[in-house]
């Protein structure tokens, strides 16, 4: 039984090393459209690696196959959302490698089923770690309404337009709001109307204390009045409001905690038993009848879940 499986955890590391060379690969920073003898004069061209070569022809094949068959899934609004530098036909590499790699550990692990289930789960967990971080980056966005306000009644006293108070604060502030607020210069920039800009700003954040800034400085630029003093009057308004949600979470904590603790127990006492008496779980995934009953529990597990994060998450 030895024997057999040295073979198949070699090749299964091979696999692991070479996806891991090309989630390198395609994670690493992308360079500017300046041509090659320009940007690097004294480079050999022999010394890119094969692995590179294959690599770049694997994105540049899926970049052309996207562009003549459009895809809605991991597309590049959603990228810049949560904040991934990455185009999509990257995105489609990296999760073609991590199906390989997960196919493999599945074979090495348990056999085909788990090897197709491994596969299946790959582009669910790849959407829920884009899902994670358009949250978190939405969450830091929303941290620093504050500050970015503090920023444009300031540029404003100074003496700037609202455009340049803009490009100012996007200069002071920390990402994700200086992206955001350079984004909003550049398309207004190229003849976009800064309500339009501002408006697309707070959908794509899903913050509703954006819209609000946008709609004071468009009412200020039809009826005139001190921009300054109204902000501040936002600012104000914003502060209260990120009091109660502190509040509100604060007080939600201990049930999103004790539903943390209600999803993980299943799987808790599986390891327990896996690692005490490892025949008594093993059946499950000898018998059929066993699977039939992991199906069932994970779709009744996702139920439960989603029940309880529908209790837990409070909307305000």
């Amino acid at each position: 039984m030895n024997d057999a499986v040295t073979p198949l955890f070699l090749i299964g590391s091979a696999f692991c090393l070479a996806a891991l060379a090309l989630v390198m690969y395609v994670l690493k920073p992308q360079q500017t459209a300046v041509p090659l003898d320009r940007r690097r004069p004294f480079e050999v061209e022999a010394s890119v690696s094969q692995l590179s070569r294959f690599a770049g022809s694997a994105v540049r094949g899926v970049d052309r196959f996207l562009q003549r068959h459009p895809q809605r899934l991991y597309r590049r609004e959603v990228l810049e959302t949560a904040g991934v530098k990455l185009s999509q036909a990257d995105m489609f590499i990296l999760v073609s490698a991590g199906g390989c790699v997960a196919v493999l550990v599945g074979l090495t692990l348990g056999g085909p089923l788990l090897a197709v289930l491994f596969l299946m789960l790959t582009p669910f967990f790849a959407h829920l770690i884009l899902a994670q971080l358009t949250s978190r980056r939405r969450n830091k966005f929303d941290s620093q309404l504050g500050d970015i306000l503090q920023l444009l009644t300031g540029g404003l006293r100074a003496g700037h337009s609202v455009l340049r108070a803009i490009d100012a604060a996007a200069t002071e502030a920390d990402s994700p709001m200086s992206e955001e607020m350079r984004r909003v210069v550049t398309e207004t920039s190229l003849g976009k109307d800064l309500l339009a800009a501002l408006t697309n700003t707070s959908t794509r954040m899903q913050n509703e204390d954006f819209a609000w800034i946008a709609q004071a400085i468009q009412i200020n630029r039809e009826v005139g009045g001190d921009l300054a003093e109204v902000l501040d009057h936002v600012n104000g308004t914003i502060r209260e409001r990120s009091e109660i949600k502190g509040q509100i979470k604060a007080l939600s904590a201990e049930g999103k905690f004790s539903a943390y603790i209600l999803i993980a127990l299943p799987f808790g006492i599986v390891a327990m038993l896996s690692v005490a008496n490892p025949g008594y779980v093993g059946v499950l995934l000898t018998d059929p009848l066993g699977w039939v009953l992991i199906g069932v529990s994970v779709v009744m597990m996702i139920i439960g879940a989603l029940w309880l994060r529908k209790i837990i998450d409070l909307k305000f």
